[in-house]
């Protein structure tokens, strides 16, 4: 085992978003010693709604988390497609069903992305073996038999255990270890925005998650925070590329591909005043994600688009497995590391892949419409 002046070496996790902290989470629940270094002056999350599928509530349950992602998340009783040209409603899932529980075990349930993000921080906080640091922005690395000695951007060097890369989707450790070189950009643009409840007009309103799929564009909508709050998030084809998770938005950009639709969903998007966007990005599915005592999680060993509601689901789901590998394999976290990628690559592809599918499913036009419909 990696020490220095007798002590343990932590294990690194490079970014303080949703995976890394629920790396921390797990590892430390296996005893291990973790230093999260952050690049950002605060730990926050960029972003409001995110739905959390029955895969996520297993590995919050199996995280002690699943009640306290819970007191402050909303559940639909359903979630429904609507065609946003003809109105008409496609399909709905009735997520409150008895048969729902019965097959899955778990709720569907949505949040907000900061809430979700405070309850992995208070964990980290009262867990004495996670240390968290803010402006820590890691460049480059390198290892040894030993351990991973870290640059940092400030230009210090910190040693540790083994690294885990978990900061994203522009990840600069993917960058040493995968070297695939820039994200995928789809060609799809995402606006989101939120609204008070009172701001809903009462015949807009749905406890449901609906979703309005027009051709090449949908908007999404659903409560959060026990339906004090509205989220919206349109996306529709755009060959603009702005990297980041929060740029500012073109509302004059949205209206032109939205135009001709549904009433109910021009009026949702009138409301509006204040856009904010993303550029949706992925990558190939790769089979290998780890590199002797280094490893990546989350969206920077498999970037997703956002058509499955999978990003934070599969970070999760990372952050189980990495811990419980590396738990199995406390002196040798290179093979905790490889058992850990061969243990997800194949499930994670697999999103990668049907994400892509339910983009062109959601935004299909023509024939191809009336087919889904």
């Amino acid at each position: 085992m990696a020490k220095s002046n007798g002590q343990a070496l932590p294990i690194l996790i490079a970014g303080g978003g949703i995976g890394g902290l629920a790396a921390a989470h797990a590892l430390a629940r296996k005893g291990f010693a973790v230093r999260v270094l952050e690049h950002a002056a605060e730990f926050r999350e960029i972003g409001a709604g995110i739905q959390l599928g029955p895969n996520v509530f297993r590995a919050l349950e199996r995280l002690g988390l699943k009640e306290a992602v819970l007191a402050d998340a909303h559940r639909p009783p359903g979630m429904e497609m609507r065609c946003a040209l003809t109105g008409k409603r496609v399909t709905r899932i009735p997520l409150d069903d008895p048969r729902f529980a019965e097959c899955f075990q778990q709720p569907y349930a949505v949040t907000h992305r900061h809430d979700l993000h405070s309850v992995f921080i208070d964990a980290c906080k009262s867990n004495n073996l996670i240390t968290l640091e803010t402006n820590r922005t890691v460049e480059d690395f390198e290892q040894d038999d030993a351990g991973v000695t870290v640059l940092l951007q400030s230009g210090e060097r910190i040693r540790g255990r083994a690294l885990v890369g978990c900061d994203g989707m522009w990840s600069k450790v993917r960058d040493k270890i995968v070297g695939d070189g820039k994200p995928l950009v789809s060609g799809h643009i995402a606006y989101r925005a939120v609204l008070a409840r009172e701001e809903v007009p009462d015949d807009l309103w749905s406890p449901d998650v609906v979703l309005w799929a027009g051709p090449h564009t949908h908007l999404v909508h659903y409560p959060l925070r026990r339906a004090e709050i509205y989220n919206l998030v349109a996306v529709f084809h755009s060959k603009r590329y702005v990297e980041g998770w929060n740029a500012e938005a073109d509302a004059g950009e949205l209206w032109a591909h939205f135009e001709g639709q549904r009433p109910e969903v021009l009026r949702m998007l009138e409301r509006i005043e204040t856009w904010r966007m993303w550029v949706l990005c992925d990558r190939e599915p790769v089979k290998e994600w780890s590199k002797g005592r280094v490893t990546l999680l989350g969206d920077a060993a498999h970037p997703m688009l956002q058509y499955l509601a999978q990003g934070a689901c599969m970070a999760t789901e990372d952050a189980v497995w990495l811990a419980e590998k590396a738990g199995e394999n406390q002196d040798d976290l290179p093979a905790a590391f490889r058992a850990y990628v061969q243990q997800r690559y194949l499930r994670t592809a697999r999103v990668q892949i049907m994400a892509r599918v339910y983009g062109e499913f959601y935004h299909a036009r023509g024939p191809t419409a009336e087919l889904r419909n």
